[in-house]
């Protein structure tokens, strides 16, 4: 039968390759060995579509520079890290030969020669040049009820504006689908999209409010008093918001509950915005300083003094994970900072027409909107020091004639730039602003209706607890170093960090050797005492006791003065500190300092006449 269905060859393919399939099956004859069964040719059909399974299948060797986990004692737990970084590191090398096609650098503008600038470039050169998706992009809103504030969706596909008396709208504005339209009448500051486009919340002149995708109002939030700024951190469900009250509160949205309430203690707050990459909200104040701030603190985690007049303007680079900050003054100071150090601004110069509007793009673009127009530059050199006040090189710029200049915002996954002004909005090109290659399980901007639930419902179940926010999110999951003093030799099943004062500043030998000493004889004295005591009576020798057991052993069942805790008080007075120490020592020389001054002064003492061997003595 073995030979029948081999002559058939029932598992092979067309006639033309039935003499590449034979060479083949002749190859791997001849690498098995004679014993084994290489004459089986239903076998040798059938391996040749088989292959075997992932968990039998030899795996790669393990890549370089994994962290090692030795200081673990648990064998179980230190073979599922080590799995863990070797499976982590593997999948990281894997994504980085998928994203051959993508480049590192794409969507900029370039000229031919160096007389050429690209900011002479107009929005019609570019229009022109660019495809007629892209082209889309331009676009003006002439709308009555200005100064306008805008805001995207994490996809970018959708569009919500306010205006500061009291028109809202949301719309599709890649296909000028209107979704929602209201006429508040009454003074709106800021608008901001919830977990996606079916929700928003609007910071309105008393309260703050959310309404559905169809512009019904769903809640009022009472809580928030007079909001001035809003902001959602998508992956907690947070809505946080600052007003004229000075208090930055967070409001969980899938519960509904308010989360904390900080009072900043800097009076009213009008400029916030959010780190995409760490969601630490940072905050600029009327006295000139940016703080920073996280939910499981009542106290600002940073803050900074950026300028010396109210501060304007507030983003944060997401292209470099958040290290980069901009901040911009009443004063007409554009400054960025690093936020790993805070050791100064790394670049400063001066905008022309005072208060400036500051928003970073995907791939680092900064916008700077002031006066009549606005400027956008790029990295690197916004981001090289620069001792000077010149400001980087000019990438685009574009005038416009509508005043004041309310708010700028990049399109997420386009190269847009949307401002706000007091006539509606205009958005304008600018090239290579946005990421091109986006995520889909992240945002998909061609998401439909069971797409964006499927993602609503496993947001929620991934959401990330607000005692998880920190200034540096890679500290979290991370394993603590095995301390060093882990218990003493006497008593090993007492930790270190739980013994008492004397007896840990007696391992850090920090403690009086000589007082020791003495304690160490007193307490053998009384204990050679009570067992010659003992032994005369012709009982067996007890176990030897130190003074702090038998203080210990005698303060049991006592009140509050005990004499444990006297002898405690008293063992305090036999701790050196080294700070206590080398004053003492200043203070002494100082001392003699002053009396051979005054014994020189008075003549009771002759001044030493230096010696040529003086160049060899150690100074004091």
């Amino acid at each position: 039968m073995d030979a029948l269905f081999a002559k058939a060859d029932a598992f092979g393919p067309a006639n033309r390759r039935k003499r590449f399939l034979k060479d083949r099956v002749q190859q791997r004859q001849d690498k098995q060995p004679s014993a084994g069964p290489s004459n089986d040719h239903t076998l040798s059909s059938v391996s040749l579509r088989t292959t075997i399974p992932k968990s039998l299948q030899p795996t790669s060797p393990a890549p370089e520079g994994l962290p090692k986990y030795t200081h673990i004692r648990d064998k179980k737990l230190r073979s599922k890290l080590t799995r863990q970084s070797e499976q982590s590191a593997r999948t990281k090398a894997l994504l980085k030969d998928a994203e051959l096609l993508l480049t590192q650098e794409a969507g900029m503008m370039e000229v031919e020669g160096e007389l050429e600038k690209t900011w002479r470039v107009g929005q019609s050169e570019v229009a022109s040049a660019a495809g007629q998706e892209a082209a889309r992009g331009r676009k003006e809103w002439t709308l009555d009820g200005g100064p306008y504030r805008s805001r995207y969706t994490r996809n970018g596909r959708h569009l919500a504006i306010v205006g500061k008396k009291g028109h809202v709208a949301t719309f599709d504005w890649q296909t000028g689908k209107l979704h929602a339209e209201l006429q508040l009448r009454e003074t709106c500051r800021d608008i901001t999209f919830l977990h996606d486009l079916s929700h928003f919340a609007v910071a309105q002149q008393k309260y703050a409010y959310i309404y559905d995708r169809d512009g019904v109002e769903l809640h009022k939030l009472k809580t928030h008093i007079e909001p001035t700024r809003l902001e959602f951190l998508p992956f907690h469900w947070l809505l946080a918001s600052v007003g004229t009250t000075g208090s930055l509160k967070y409001l969980d949205t899938s519960t509904g509950q308010l989360l904390t309430d900080h009072r900043t203690r800097l009076g009213a707050c009008n400029v916030m915005t959010q780190n995409v990459h760490n969601a630490v909200i940072h905050l600029g104040h009327q006295n000139g300083t940016v703080t920073l701030w996280t939910p499981n603190l009542g106290h600002p985690a940073v803050r900074l003094l950026a300028h010396l007049g109210p501060v304007a303007s507030v983003s944060v680079d997401p292209s470099t994970a958040g290290r980069y900050m901009a901040t911009s003054g009443q004063d007409g100071i554009v400054k960025v900072w690093d936020c790993r150090n805070w050791k100064g601004a790394v670049r400063q110069w001066s905008a022309r027409g005072g208060t400036a509007e500051l928003e970073w793009s995907q791939r680092g673009a900064l916008a700077v909107a002031t006066g009549g127009s606005v400027n956008v530059y790029t990295k690197p050199t916004i981001q090289m020091p620069f001792s000077g006040t010149v400001a980087p090189p000019l990438y685009l710029t574009h005038p416009i004639p509508h005043r004041p200049l309310t708010s700028v915002r990049f399109c997420p996954f386009h190269d847009v730039l949307t401002v706000g002004h007091s006539a509606g909005l205009s958005s304008i090109l600018v090239p290579g602003a946005g990421e091109p290659n986006f995520d889909s399980a992240e945002a998909d901007p061609f998401e439909n209706k069971k797409t964006r639930r499927e993602r609503e419902v496993k947001s929620l179940l991934d959401k990330i607890q607000p005692d998880m926010i920190t200034l540096d999110p890679d500290f979290v999951g991370s394993l603590a170093p095995e301390p060093k003093l882990t218990a003493v030799d006497d008593k090993p099943d007492i930790p270190f960090a739980r013994l008492p004062r004397i007896e840990r500043l007696r391992i850090e030998g920090k403690a009086d050797k000589t007082e020791d000493g003495d304690l160490e004889m007193r307490d053998s004295g009384e204990e050679s005492g009570g067992e010659s005591a003992d032994s005369s009576d012709g009982e067996s020798a007890a176990p030897k006791m130190t003074r702090w057991e038998k203080e210990k052993k005698k303060a049991r069942g006592k009140g509050k003065n005990t004499s444990l805790k006297r002898y405690l008080r008293k063992q305090h007075k036999n701790v050196i500190d080294p700070r206590v120490v080398a004053v003492r020592a200043k203070l002494e020389k100082e001392k003699e300092e002053r009396r051979k001054a005054a014994a020189l002064a008075s003549g009771a003492e002759t001044p030493k006449k230096p010696s040529a061997l003086d160049r060899f003595k150690r100074p004091t």
